[in-house]
């Protein structure tokens, strides 16, 4: 009897999580990875700090080679082999190999496709320059890294002010290279609100970050007057004309989708992959998980798309075990994360005031100052901004930003979330208390505290 077979097309985060679990379910199945790159298992997240030489080389970020899986899990990964389309009728999968052989037909009875997410490419001439790079795997971070180690770059140019273009403007910034951070809409980093915002700005200036926002780019130049060649040298934008010997996009991604779409799967949240609680597409056998998915947010009720690796690895998981015969879920999402802006600590979750009032709830908010720890010893202040739900009390969001404790304070206002607690439980919660790591009333209560007096107004 022949064994059953999954595919999974694409490796690194929900991929490998769905192939690893999978395995753990089945040991019989014949499970294949197809990842059209040369690397298959990385930290992608930790590309940044790469850049900078925190990380000391590009093997440290690789965690399991192909060798790994198929000898300590039996799962067979073939790198440089890339999916050009999938026929969900026949349930086969095309797959290019190396070496200029033909296409191979690749017959599955179970599929998950986990494709990711691929750069943003904004519209602007003169992208194909040299000196211009995106950093959204590890290959052309490499590539990156090797530009700017040859010693010839001293003035950067990041295009975006999000997630990815706040962690190169420390990655990029040293002492003998200016770095420069252009944002086409009119705020940085719109995840956050105003007063998280403020801090942040304040922080790129005291290390000489230049930041223009409303600054949409409308070309590179380059040091030939011709077309795409020669190394950019110099950004156009809707706010001035910048020298550049380098130039990061940070853009943003979007979910790489081609061969789903094609193959006639659904597509929802912008432009991913439709899938329901157990990660099914529209097409019996058919899974998706990870960058090219979209997800349910549990505060707003509504689908969405958020790329990070935390929710791609759970997908894969929840993807790998139904896909083997089980039958678990995944909920969705908050929305939680934290980025380091040098000295800075920077945490949101759930819906910022915006997306709160755009989802239709009428809102109590409130922000606060305080010290992360004791003061007499060298506690530092954090702001804790916090938004509810002015009918029920419930939490919708919260955002923090400081020099110390929020990364894993916010996570305590994401549990809460996860809960659906009001604001007067969250004021409630018993939480820890020493000198070292907090004040009697750590600066979630008091934070908590103003909200219930906006609350009662």
């Amino acid at each position: 009897m022949a064994r059953e077979r999954l595919v999974v097309i694409g490796g690194v985060a929900a991929g490998l999580s769905a192939a690893s679990q999978a395995r753990r379910l089945n040991r019989w199945m014949d499970i294949r990875v197809y990842e059209k790159g040369p690397d298959v298992s990385y930290s992608a997240c930790g590309l940044p700090y790469f850049v900078e030489g925190l990380v000391p080389d590009a093997d440290s970020l690789r965690v399991h080679s192909p060798e790994f899986f198929r000898t300590e899990r039996e799962i067979d990964v073939l790198t440089n082999h890339e999916a050009v389309e999938i026929s969900t009728s026949r349930r086969r999968v095309t797959v290019v190999t190396p070496g200029g052989r033909a296409p191979e037909d690749i017959p599955y009875d179970h599929l998950v496709i986990a494709t990711g997410a691929e750069p943003a490419w904004p519209e602007i001439q003169g992208l194909g320059l040299g000196g211009v790079f995106h950093v959204n795997d590890l290959q052309s971070t490499l590539a990156l890294k090797r530009y700017l180690d040859s010693g010839s770059v001293r003035q950067a140019v990041i295009i975006g002010g999000g997630y990815i273009g706040l962690e190169m403007a420390e990655a990029l910034k040293t002492s003998d290279r200016a770095v420069t951070l252009l944002e086409h809409s009119p705020h940085l980093f719109e995840a956050v609100d105003q007063q998280i915002l403020e801090m942040i700005q304040q922080e790129l200036g005291r290390h000489s970050v230049e930041v223009f926002t409303g600054a949409r780019v409308m070309s590179l130049a380059g040091d030939e007057p011709r077309g795409n060649k020669g190394s950019v040298r110099r950004v156009h934008s809707e706010q001035g004309s910048f020298e550049a010997d380098c130039v990061v996009l940070a853009t943003g991604v979007r979910p790489r989708v081609r061969l789903a779409e094609e193959a006639g799967i659904t597509l929802g949240t912008d432009g991913a992959i439709a899938v329901n609680d157990y990660m099914e597409t529209n097409i019996a056998g058919a899974l998706a998980a990870g960058d090219c998915a979209d997800t349910l947010n549990l505060v707003s009720g509504r689908r969405t798309y958020v790329p990070l690796g935390t929710t791609a690895n759970k997908q894969g998981r929840v993807a790998g075990e139904n896909a083997a015969g089980g039958r678990t879920r995944f909920p969705g999402i908050v929305g939680t994360a934290v980025v380091k802006v040098f000295s800075l600590e920077v945490g949101r979750t759930g819906l910022s005031q915006k997306q709160a009032q755009e989802a239709g709830y009428r809102i109590a908010e409130a922000a606060v100052r305080a010290p992360a720890r004791a003061r007499y010893l060298g506690g530092q202040d954090i702001i804790v901004k916090l938004v509810a739900d002015r009918s029920t009390g419930r939490l919708l969001g919260a955002q923090m930003a400081g020099p110390e404790g929020v990364a894993k304070r916010i996570d305590v206002l994401a549990t809460a979330l996860h809960a659906r607690l009001t604001a007067e439980q969250v004021y409630q919660l018993d939480l820890s208390y020493a000198p070292p790591f907090s004040t009697v009333w750590d600066p979630i209560l008091i934070a908590v505290r103003q909200l219930l007096r906006e609350l009662k107004r």
